[in-house]
C-alpha cells in the first residue's frame, strides 16, 4: 500500500480504478512561411471551432453546476473575442512569418505571464484561462483534440492539473474522483468538482503521477486529502465503512432539504445564517 497526501476541497470517499488523463498537448514548433493571410485565416477558422466548442461547454456547465460557475466559460468566450490578444496572435505572424500554432503558443506565454505577475488573485487566475484557450485554439490548428471520454467504467481520474473545460467535458457519471498533482483550492476546476460533487484531493505532488498507472486500485478521501494506492484489507474495510456512513448522512439530508424546523412540541424554529466573514 502506497499512501499520498494532497489537500481535500469536496469531502466524499471514493474507492475503485484510477485512470490517467492523458492531455492532447501538441509541441509546438516554429516554422518559416511565406503565406501569413493563409496563416491568419487558420486561426481564424480555429477560433470559430472553440467558439462552438466552449458554446457546447457552457450549456453543459449550466446543466451540471449551475449559472453562476459556468460564468468562467463565458469569459474564455470574450476572450477569444479580446482586441490585444488577437492582434498579439495576427503581429506575431506578420512580422516574424511563422506559422499559426506557434503565434498562439508564444501570445499565450506572453499573456500569461503577464497576468501570473499581478498582484490581484482575481487577474492572476486569468493565466490559466489564457493557456486554456490558447490550447484549445492550438488543438483546434492541429486536429489534436480531447473528445472527454473517460472509458465505460467509473474512475477514479488523476491528472497533472485539469483546465476548467477539462473538468467540465468529462463525463461526470463516470468519475468517482478527481486527483491532481497541482492546483489550488480557489481555482475554478476545484470550485467546479465541489459544485459536481464529485470527491476531490489537489496538490498531490508529482511523485504520485510518477508512480501510478491506469487499472491501480486506489481510495481517495476527499475530508483527508489522503489517496491510498493498492490499500490493505484493514485500509479497505475502515474507508468503505466511512463511505456508507457519508452516504447514508447525505440521504438523510436530502429528506430534510425543503422541509420546516418544527420541534416535536410543534414550535417552529427559524434558522439564519451569516456568511459575510
Amino acid at each position: 500500500m502506497k499512501k499520498y497526501l494532497g489537500k481535500g476541497v469536496y469531502g466524499a470517499v471514493a474507492i475503485g480504478k484510477i485512470s490517467v488523463f492523458k492531455k492532447c498537448d501538441a509541441a509546438v514548433t516554429r516554422i518559416h512561411v511565406e503565406d501569413t493571410e493563409k496563416e491568419k485565416q487558420r486561426v481564424k477558422a480555429a477560433k470559430e471551432l472553440a467558439v462552438k466548442q466552449l458554446t457546447e461547454i457552457h450549456e453543459k456547465a449550466l446543466r451540471e453546476v449551475g449559472e453562476t460557475h459556468a460564468q468562467i466559460f463565458e469569459i474564455h468566450l470574450m476572450m477569444l473575442d479580446d482586441d490585444d490578444y488577437n492582434e498579439s496572435i495576427e503581429n506575431i505572424i506578420d512580422t516574424q512569418s511563422v506559422n499559426a500554432e506557434y503565434a498562439v503558443a508564444l501570445t499565450s506565454d506572453n499573456f500569461a505571464g503577464m497576468f501570473s505577475s499581478m498582484d490581484d488573485a482575481y487577474m492572476q487566475a486569468r493565466a490559466a484561462d489564457v493557456k486554456d484557450i490558447s490550447n484549445r485554439i492550438i488543438a483546434n490548428l492541429t486536429g489534436n483534440v480531447s473528445d472527454g471520454s473517460a472509458g465505460d467504467d467509473k474512475m477514479i481520474v488523476c491528472a497533472d492539473d485539469l483546465a476548467p473545460s477539462e473538468t467540465i467535458s468529462l463525463d461526470k457519471d463516470k468519475v468517482l474522483a478527481f486527483v491532481t498533482a497541482h492546483g489550488s483550492s480557489n481555482s475554478h476546476t476545484a470550485i467546479l468538482a465541489r459544485n459536481m460533487n464529485i470527491p476531490a484531493v489537489i496538490g498531490v505532488g508529482s511523485k504520485f503521477l510518477s508512480e501510478i498507472k491506469d487499472g491501480d486500485f486506489a481510495i481517495v478521501d476527499g475530508f483527508t486529502g489522503e489517496i491510498f494506492v493498492d490499500p490493505d484489507e484493514k485500509t479497505t474495510a475502515e474507508l468503505t465503512a466511512k463511505q456508507k456512513a457519508d452516504e447514508e448522512k447525505k440521504r438523510l439530508l436530502q429528506t430534510l432539504k425543503g422541509k420546516e424546523n418544527v420541534t416535536k412540541d410543534g414550535k417552529k424554529i427559524n434558522i439564519y445564517a451569516n456568511i459575510g466573514s
